[in-house]
């Protein structure tokens, strides 16, 4: 087999072997000490640079072969990406910086940030196939990415308190932790070494050799050997003091968890043997590794990691035997951990783009798993929704190219005409697709589904038993080559790439899958058809039509080829391939039935059985339904054309899941007395899939809300729940929870928020639909369910907040009290603080109650019930609190900036994206922004500043060098709100007056420079920083070092905070009345949480009282301009603002007289002169708000928050 061209051989070396040492491992510090030793093999005399990766390193000394002193350069591109050109604003020039940057140190490009130069003297150690021994000693001071120390501020020793840290990587990212090269297509065998307290383990890749004590017996050594070779990005290593738990049925798997959740552990992975069992037996080959062992840690930010023999994943999967709606979740979790362990970690890929090949052969076995595990129906639901997300994000953003290193084939064209140059095309994406580390994180995330999808319709082309040879080949290659010597050449064997796989596939089936490969992986997008058809009864045929009249739109493009269509006629089910070539296809389909709606016969289904039907809605068609593509060969889109009754038909008789949940979304657009009916019989069918009556109930709602004017009797569904959950004697009392039946367990979980989503003829949610769900929190009794009702509250509490609709009227200037709700609303408040509060007593798993409620109050405050208040919600998002309910509340910040925030509010929530100590948080913080922007792409608006584009834009350009995930994410950000252009609240004569973007520093979290004092005035608002909760036990360390000595006329501390929060009209509680917390004796902690952190308090006695001026309603008018006055009063003393408040007045001399050239030039030298005096003000500012992360007195009571 010929060798591609990959960065597997475009560098000058391989590499043989690592040795890998951390000795100095410090929880205090956040600080590692070690040492590497790479030795390489080179591939030619005259080598004299040698390349690797490292970031946030401190590299102490480089040696070869422990003799020779070699000098080396360190250079970090992404410090600052655009490299100093500050008049550029625009993605479209970011982008390509950014590729230019990533391809800089790019391992698969013989690139890399350490560059080690060979001295003259050392010349002769260099020879071709001789080995290289390469030593670095280095250190990392708090790291900022790549690791992750876990130290919960409480009482107790390190492992008493859980202390523990990780590794983590977004893809190729083991560079931030030691010195590689950081390449999937650089394996090599491993001797790992680590030096940790006596109470700690160290749990990484390879056997466990010996443990070593050191002399004086305080702490010991970890020696591991990995003899398979890996790639650096698969080395990962977890420290902690682990509770450890040997598989009984396996004895070569390891579990590891935090102090305490042994038995929760035990129970999540019972069953994990089954997953090896099955994977062995369906890929005809042994687990690759000798062992296999799976860390469980807290904060960390996606579910699972998978390296080499080993696994890091969230400890928020573990669950007891009480839950029932986790464990989907986390076994689905663990066989993705485990299948990544076959086609991830040992066979690894040749370059990045053949990424789609791990993520998409490692989801489609654990598919394979899921269809065991949970069946047919879950398997091909979850086939459809992926598919479904696949088709709305090319559609919103354009086609994702699966492998874009090489363009498709030119399309055969006729004989005498020269074929043209396969040119790859532009998919248009406002990131660059050529390297991982530039790439969207949502665009990585749906890539795995489309990838997974390409894999399966791979499985349609040649049959699944061919498919899982060509695995078992590649894991046979693979498995040969690593007990070899790296001599034999042979361990390339272990990468796959696209061509590969196709070699592999002709080899394995005979078949030439380039055609496929050009079609779906080398290009992007799908295909969108709409089909309509009519039934010509003369002929008694069926005439089709096919379009694909979108195929100009971004994301969808034209599909030649076979198309699967079947029709259910009278006489059963037919299939017919149509072949499709242009834009419109027609054909004249005859139908093996006879129209005869007057005879009753059984009617057979394309499942076999025959099934009775009422057939009087039908018109003269034999025609049932029509479905296409049913088996989802095809990346695509369709839309049919057909009647009501054949969609009702549809849902009732077709035994396809796909099929019944198609029929529910077309029967939303028929909202008529049948399609009343067929969903009620859905919803009542024992024998239909759970999620589809779930799904039904959902549509009943909106049929139920569209013929509001003709429904007659209860409202929809409450006949069926009160049959299916009432008790016998009294239909109204409902009976004690009994989960045992998890089909009824999920209905009765839905059925409650799909009601509370009915309204009446005015527009609001039925009287007795809300005593109904009053009636179920009054009942609901869980005494002697084995199962937690914690999951089946919270959607209760959700369904109260569905029944919430818009305030029908203010008067004038009326502030909003607890005396001017309505009786509704007040019970729904009243139920949603109980439940706040009861929360804070008896914590439920994993907090579902305390998030229910957060979505609820909002909902409150943006229909006008509650004054529209972010404290609450910062309260209830610091770090310290459960990860869920800190999201929830982030959620709720997010949705609260967009519809009233004001510009502090912003910056409070990019303060936490930058500076949140837990990553998980950082990242999805960005994307609810993305989801939710502060404010539309340009539309004027408040928050629409100069200011904004700055911050975004230095932190993309150079201060998350350490997180390309995060950086990525910004990036996403800053196209939402500004597109690929120049942003257009940047005047197009200033853009040459732009401060500099910052360059950030050496890798150490110092970020702030100590400014020269300086001098404030008493009476200026200075930038806010809030008052936060933080646990007594787990306090929020700061991110960075405190700040640098300040001028003693800087007020700090609590007055400073209690100055600001007086200004804002907010109450300040006096030390004394601060409340403590309490807690019941059964308590239970939640996973890796080391104790319950305090939040708010819910409903007080008290909490009624005046609104204060400041929160009266927005229909005020005198308000609003006295607000103006004040925001601009406000506005003059921030510093922070010098620079927008000359901005805005230039724009105004602009609209006033524009022949005034002169003057305008005049202003801009002035600013030019004050920016000088200006950015010490500014740096000063940012060292007060860094304090903002210290620990905060504890809220009082929710009416604080809820009537402020």
């Amino acid at each position: 087999m010929k060798k591609e061209k990959t960065g597997d051989n475009s560098r000058p070396f391989k590499l043989a072997h690592q040795i890998l040492s951390l000795t100095g491992i410090s929880f205090q510090r956040k600080s590692i000490i070690g040492f590497v030793e790479l030795t390489i093999i080179p591939l030619r005399d005259t080598l004299r640079l040698i390349k690797l990766n490292a970031k946030q390193c401190r590299i102490y000394r480089v040696c070869l072969n422990d003799t020779y002193e070699a000098p080396f350069q360190y250079f970090d591109p992404f410090l600052d990406i655009c490299q100093g050109d500050n008049k550029q604003r625009s993605l479209e020039f970011f982008s390509t910086m950014h590729l230019a940057a990533a391809q800089k140190v790019d391992p698969d490009n013989n690139s890399g940030e350490l560059v080690v130069q060979i001295p003259p003297d050392a010349a002769h150690l260099v020879a071709e196939n001789r080995g290289l021994r390469i030593s670095i000693e280095f250190s990392l001071e708090q790291p900022q990415g790549g690791v992750h120390f876990v130290v919960p501020n409480c009482e107790g020793t390190l492992a008493e308190r859980g202390a523990h840290m990780y590794t983590y990587s977004y893809e190729n990212s083991s560079r931030l932790w030691f010195p590689c090269v950081d390449s999937f297509a650089e394996p090599c065998t491993w001797k790992l070494e680590f030096t940790v307290d006596d109470s700690m383990t160290a749990v990484s890749c390879g056997d466990l050799v010996e443990v070593v004590y050191t002399p004086d017996m305080r702490r010991k050594t970890f020696h591991y050997v990995l003899n398979t070779p890996a790639c650096a990005p698969n080395i990962a290593l977890a420290v902690g003091p682990f509770e450890i738990f040997v598989d009984p049925y396996m004895h070569e798997v390891t579990h590891f968890c935090l102090p305490q959740l042994l038995s929760s552990l035990k129970v999540s992975a019972k069953y994990m043997h089954e997953a090896f069992e099955f994977y062995e037996e369906t890929l005809s080959n042994r687990y690759p590794y000798s062992c296999y062992k799976q860390v469980f840690v807290d904060e960390i930010d996606e579910d699972i990691n998978a390296y080499a023999t080993m696994s890091i994943l969230n400890t928020n999967l573990l669950h007891s035997t009480a839950i029932i709606d986790q464990v989907y979740i986390t076994k689905k979790a663990m066989a993705q951990a485990i299948a990544e362990q076959f086609f991830g970690c040992f066979i690894s890929m040749q370059n990045w783009s053949d990424t789609w090949l791990p993520k998409g052969i490692s989801t489609y076995l654990t598919g394979l798993y899921a269809k065991k595990c949970f069946g047919n129906n879950e398997y091909r639901e979850w086939i459809q929704s992926e598919l479904q997300e696949v088709v709305k994000y090319e559609e919103q953003f354009g086609g994702i190219i699966l492998d874009p290193s090489q363009a498709p084939a030119p399309l055969p064209i006729a004989a005498n005409t020269p074929a043209p140059a396969p040119r790859a095309p532009d998919p248009g994406f406002y990131f660059p697709i050529k390297n991982l580390h530039t790439m969207s994180p949502k665009y990585i995330e749906v890539l795995r589904k489309k990838a997974h999808l390409i894999m399966r319709m791979l499985e349609h082309r040649i049959g699944q038993e061919l498919l899982l040879q060509v695995f078992n080949k590649q894991l046979s290659l693979a498995a040969n080559a690593a007990q070899q010597k790296i001599e034999s050449g042979l361990w390339s064997h272990m990468l796959i790439s696209t061509n590969v796989f196709a070699k592999a596939i002709f080899t394995v089936t005979g078949k030439d899958m380039s055609v496929f490969i050009d079609q779906w992986v080398r290009t992007g997008g799908h295909a969108k058809f709409s089909l309509s058809f009519i039934f010509n009864r003369k002929r008694n045929t069926v005439e089709l039509e096919i379009r694909q009249d979108t195929t100009h739109q971004r994301g969808i493009r034209k599909y030649v080829g076979p198309l699967v269509v079947n029709i259910q006629e009278l006489d059963g089910t037919f299939k017919h391939t149509l072949q499709i070539e242009g834009t419109m296809a027609r054909a004249d389909i005859t139908c093996h039935s006879k129209s005869r709606r007057n005879k009753k016969k059984k009617i057979p289904l394309c499942t076999g059985e025959e099934v009775d039907m009422d057939l009087s809605a039908m018109d003269d068609s034999p025609v049932l339904w029509i479905r296409l593509d049913p088996e989802m060969t095809i990346m695509r889109a369709v839309q049919i054309e057909q009647p009501d009754y054949q969609w009702q038909y549809q849902l009732r008789h077709e035994r396809d899941v796909t099929a019944q949940l198609e029929a529910i979304e077309a029967l939303q657009h028929h909202p008529t007395p049948p399609t009343r009916l067929a969903l009620t019989d859905t919803i009542e069918n024992e024998h239909c899939y759970y999620k589809v009556r779930l799904r039904a109930a959902h549509c009943l709602t909106k049929v139920g809300n569209a013929m509001v004017a003709t429904w007659s009797g209860p409202p929809a569904m409450l006949a069926i729940f009160r049959k299916l959950f009432g008790s016998a004697s009294c239909r109204r009392i409902i009976k004690q929870n009994n989960f045992s039946n998890f089909q009824h367990y999920f209905l009765q979980k839905t059925i409650p928020v799909a009601m509370a989503g009915l309204r009446n003829a005015h527009g609001i949610c039925p009287q007795e639909v809300l005593a109904f769900l009053m009636d179920l929190f009054k009942y609901n009794d869980n005494s002697k369910n084995r199962y937690s009702d914690n999951y089946y509250r919270a959607a209760l509490i959700e369904a109260l907040g569905a029944t919430v609709t818009p305030v029908i009227s203010v008067q004038q200037g009326t502030a909003i009290t607890a005396e001017s709700l309505s009786i509704d609303t007040k019970a729904i408040l009243e139920e949603v603080t109980r439940n706040l509060n009861l929360e804070k007593l008896l914590p439920c798993y994993k907090y579902t109650v305390s998030v229910a409620c957060l979505k609820v109050i909002r909902i409150l405050q943006k229909f006008g019930h509650l004054p529209s208040n972010p404290h609450l919600f910062r309260a209830y998002a610091a770090y310290g609190q459960f990860i869920d309910v800190r999201i929830a509340a982030l959620e709720a910040l997010v949705d609260f900036t967009r519809v009233d925030g004001k510009w502090e509010d912003l910056e409070f929530l990019l303060d936490m994206a930058e500076m949140d100590p837990h990553p998980g948080v950082r990242h999805r913080l960005v994307r609810l922004m993305v989801e939710n922007p502060p404010f539309e792409r340009a539309h004027k608006h408040r928050l629409d500043k100069p200011d904004l584009v700055d911050r975004i834009w230095n932190l993309i350009n150079g201060m998350l060098s350490h997180d390309a995930k995060l950086r990525c994410d910004l990036v996403d950000l800053y196209y939402t709100l500004y597109g690929t252009k120049v942003p257009f609240c940047l005047p197009i004569p200033e853009i040459v007056a732009i401060t500099k973007p910052k360059k950030a520093g050496p890798p150490t979290p110092e970020r702030e420079v100590k400014a020269a004092p300086v001098q404030y005035v008493k009476h200026e608002s200075i930038e806010e920083v809030e008052s936060l909760p933080v646990s007594n036990k787990r306090k929020a360390s700061p991110n960075r070092d405190p700040p640098g000595p300040s001028n003693p006329g800087v007020e700090h501390g609590p007055e400073l905070k209690r100055q600001k929060q007086d200004e804002r009209g907010i109450p300040v509680p006096a030390e004394g009345k601060v409340k403590s917390e309490y807690y019941s004796d059964n308590s239970a902690s939640l996973p890796g949480i080391m104790g319950t952190p305090p939040g708010p308090v819910g409903f007080e006695p008290g909490m009624f009282k005046k609104e204060s001026e400041e929160h009266k309603p927005k229909s005020d008018s005198s308000n609003k301009s006295k607000k103006k006055k004040k925001d601009k009063k406000k506005h003059k003393h921030k510093h922070k603002h010098k620079h927008d408040h000359k901005h805005n007045k230039d724009k105004e001399k602009k609209e006033k007289d524009k022949n005034k050239d002169k003057e305008k030039d005049k202003d801009k030298e002035k600013e030019k002169g004050k920016d000088k005096d200006s950015s010490a003000l500014k740096i000063k500012d940012e060292t007060l708000s860094s304090a903002s992360s210290s620990q905060s007195p504890e809220p009082t009571a929710t009416n604080e928050f809820l009537f402020p």
